[in-house]
């Protein structure tokens, strides 16, 4: 009776393991998509202001994270389009980190809406990056328009606008640039290019940087010069040896390789030489 006791106290116990794992350790594991400890930590500490606004337009509501530079005088927006994570820990870790530069970082949560319950990318327990994958562009359009009107019009904007983006939000920057007119530059964060019929509607120059390990996105690029060429366009790709895609993330976690550190810190002394031009 002992033993068959003892038996079933473990059989008993490995179900509850098992249950318990499925229930709590899935959306653990799924919550890595757009959970970064690390850069949360850095939030906290940050001393600049940040603050989340609602961005309405056309039946949209748009959960938007705004980062203010610590300065006495109106400064630009830089218009962040995150991964294909959405708007994660990294992502507004990076908002701020712009804004430390001397910027005023908007970045809009793109999946506003779109998860369960109306929520926006911090409460999907799963399936990130399908759903930003599934966006639809007009919409992602008007709800980066809309951040951008809205950001012009802060009273601590001189009016100039910039956009950056990462991954599926560098793709989505260089596509942008095809349909905002008023833009002082675009920085495309190994990102796709758009299609080559709408690259003659850019009117900003377009700066580009791509990790060597990414042949995916690498082999667009020869054709993109070459397109945006004979558009009559400014683009401008620089390549880091040895890194891979998605750089200026992996490059700052605590397990970042030392081709991503160094990849991401040239980033950024190029991005910060680059504008003020």
């Amino acid at each position: 009776m002992k033993r068959f006791a003892g038996m079933m106290t473990v059989v008993v116990g490995m179900l509850l393991t098992t249950l318990l794992g499925v229930s709590l350790g899935a959306p653990v594991l799924a919550a890595q998509e757009w959970s970064q400890p690390w850069a949360r930590e850095r939030i906290d500490k940050s001393p600049r202001h940040s603050e989340w606004v609602t961005v309405k337009h056309d039946g949209r509501d748009v959960d938007t994270l705004i980062v203010y530079p610590e300065s006495k005088e109106k400064r630009p927006v830089i218009l962040v389009i995150h991964e294909i994570f959405g708007l994660s820990d990294w992502a507004q870790e990076l908002a701020d980190e712009v804004a430390a530069a001397g910027y005023i970082a908007v970045a809009p949560d793109l999946l506003s809406g779109m998860a369960p319950n109306g929520g926006r990318t911090k409460d999907f327990s799963t399936g990130v990056t399908e759903a930003v994958s599934k966006l639809n562009p007009d919409q992602v359009t008007g709800d980066l328009n809309a951040a951008a009107d809205y950001a012009l019009k802060l009273p601590a904007s001189n009016g100039k606008l910039y956009v950056a983006g990462f991954c599926w939000g560098g793709g989505q920057t260089f596509r942008f640039a095809t349909n905002r007119a008023d833009l002082s530059a675009a920085f495309v964060f190994y990102g796709p290019p758009p299609a080559k019929d709408a690259m003659s509607r850019i009117k900003a120059p377009v700066y580009g940087f791509y990790a060597g390990n990414d042949a995916r996105i690498d082999a667009t690029i020869p054709d993109t010069i070459t397109a945006m060429k004979a558009a009559g366009k400014t683009y401008d790709p620089v390549t880091y040896e040895g890194a891979g895609h998605g750089f200026m993330r992996a490059g700052e976690a605590p397990d970042a390789t030392d081709a991503n550190k160094k990849a991401r810190e040239d980033s950024w002394i190029r991005w910060k030489t680059l504008l003020p031009q």
